[in-house]
Parts: C-alpha cells; structure tokens; sequence
C-alpha cells in the first residue's frame, strides 16, 4: 500500500481514519501493549482483554488525539493501558468482596516505562517488519544487506545484479517510508 502524502500515522487516523491506517497501528502496536500488559502483571486471556479494551479505547479516543511534540504519545498510550488495566483490576476486587478494603490487596498496576532507546527499536523493527510488504523483494532485499547487515553497496550490487546507485535509492526509498510512517510515534 503507498502513500502519497508523506503524513503520519496518528494524523490519517485523526483526519479520516481508514481500515489500512487502523490495521497499520494495530501491526506497531499489539506486541507493544502486550509487552506492557505483561510486566503490569496481565497473563494469557486477561492480556489479550486488556489489548483488546485499549484498542477498543483507542478506536473512540484516536480520531479527535492531535499529537502535541512537546508531549508523549507512547507516554499517553501507556496512561491509556494503564487505567484500562486499573479497572480490569477494580471490578475483579468488586466481584471478590464489597468492601473497600478489597483495592488494598490489588497490586499496583503501574507498568514499567521502556528506555527511549528500546522503545525506538523497538518501533523501528515493527515498522520495517510491516513496511517490508510494500517494497519488491529486489529494493527490501538490496536496503536490508546494505543498511541493516552493513555490507558494501557494491558488494550488494554485484550479487543482487543491480547498479550501486540502485542500492542506494532502495536505502533512500525504505528509509524515507520509515520515516513517513514513524513522524510522530517516536517522540
């Protein structure tokens, strides 16, 4: 699927949000939110719910977002795990016991923060991962050996029958998706 308006992922789903641009976020961050479910404390089926209440969530509060630079946008997606996870938590101590003593046994839901540096990764693997469908196996090939393993364009070249300018412009062309695709998800 190719994008004509180099646009960033939270502004399509904010100005008309289409089922490609949903399906696209939901790729980035599914293992994201699972990864965060898991170290606050959500296992198997009741992972799965929380994902699937986030996104939930996120499908009515996305459209009207408008990303701020000066703030965080995988800071407010986790605030959005979070509290989904805090009510998850609440209405399993409700069925418990009636009291309000019951929130004292639950544990805290607060989930650990990624490093920037493991967050970028992170979404930069999940994005190549998904953008690797739209380029002919040629360009991914000759961008993958010359960006990602490091190996000389003219050695890429020679082996993959193609110019060194031709590696070059597939590096140009991926990179250039990437970024169109991460402007504004990577804070």
């Amino acid at each position: 699927m190719a994008h004509t308006t180099p646009v960033s992922l939270l502004q399509r789903i904010g100005d008309s949000p289409r089922a490609a641009d949903w399906e696209r976020f939901v790729e980035l961050y599914t293992p994201l939110l699972f990864a965060w479910a898991a170290r606050a404390g959500a296992t198997g089926d009741d992972a799965a719910d929380l994902v699937q209440d986030v996104f939930a969530t996120l499908v009515e509060k996305l459209p009207a977002f408008r990303y701020d630079p000066a703030g965080s946008f995988r800071g407010w997606l986790r605030t959005v795990l979070e509290n989904r996870w805090r009510l998850t938590l609440r209405g399993a101590a409700r069925r418990r016991t009636a009291g309000p003593a019951a929130l004292d046994d639950v544990p805290d839901p607060r989930v650990p923060d990624f490093t920037e540096a493991e967050y970028t990764r992170y979404l930069a693997q999940r994005a190549l991962a998904v953008l690797q469908a739209d380029f002919a196996p040629a360009t991914w090939s000759a961008f993958w050996e010359f960006v990602v393993i490091g190996r000389p364009a003219d050695e890429v070249a020679a082996e993959a029958g193609l110019s060194p300018n031709a590696v070059y412009l597939a590096k140009a062309r991926v990179l250039r998706r990437l970024r169109e695709e991460l402007a504004g998800l990577i804070d």
